[in-house]
């Protein structure tokens, strides 16, 4: 009956090494699908030993390249860093230490997050946003945009207040209600309706408080 060839020490701290990190190198990878890869480098013998979302283009048993472990090990992690892929995009990386029962530094676990996708898609809302060739309002189409003016005052007034507008209280709104009066908000036409819809009040409200600051019965 042949003999079972007994494992090598470098082969035991890697089965190691991936029976405890591999499914969370897993896990993380499916939570950022497909944009985060996750990289377990083997320590004994400086190569890596598990790819997870393979977005840099290495092969297991390739060298490492890492440097400077033993301070990375006193620190047990550093980052997060940025580097760029082999597509010249950008990744945000995140290292940290993977230790064995005896508390030495077995492992380092890389997880490489893909932002160039991000910054794509930040540059296409810019571009939506700045619009194309964006004008001031005509002057004849919205001469007396109360509305505006309105809204431009609620929010000014709410943030000076750091105060959400789904969070004003009934005090608030009566104070709101005052301001807008003061401002002469109120003398557009149906701009009581529209008050009282923006800041979720009942119209008889709104117009209870304008005969009480006008003082009428």
């Amino acid at each position: 009956m042949p003999r079972r060839k007994t494992p090598t020490p470098v082969q035991s701290a890697r089965e190691a090494l991936l029976a405890r990190y591999a499914h969370i190198a897993d896990s993380i990878t499916t939570l950022f699908f497909p944009y985060a890869e996750v990289v377990i480098h083997d320590l004994s013998d400086q190569t890596i030993a598990y790819l997870s979302n393979n977005l840099s283009k290495r092969e297991i048993g390739d060298d490492s390249a890492l440097e400077e472990v033993e301070e990375t090990a006193r620190e047990r992690r550093v980052g997060p860093y940025e580097k760029l892929n082999w597509d010249g995009r950008r990744m945000r990386c995140m290292s940290t230490v993977l230790f064995d029962d005896a508390g030495n530094a077995a492992g380092v676990m890389c997880i490489n997050f893909n932002i160039a996708a991000f910054e794509d898609i930040r540059s296409t809302l810019d571009l939506f946003l700045r619009g194309a060739g964006v004008v001031a309002q005509p002057v004849e189409l919205f001469k007396d945009d109360w509305q505006e003016r309105i809204n431009t005052f609620l929010h000014g007034w709410l943030r000076e207040r750091q105060i959400a507008l789904n969070s004003l209280t009934r005090d608030h709104r009566r104070e709101l209600v005052e301001a807008l009066h003061a401002q002469g908000a109120f003398k557009g036409k149906s701009s009581a309706n529209y008050v009282a819809k923006v800041l979720g009040m009942g119209r008889a409200t709104v117009y209870k408080h304008l005969r009480e600051m006008r003082g009428e019965a």
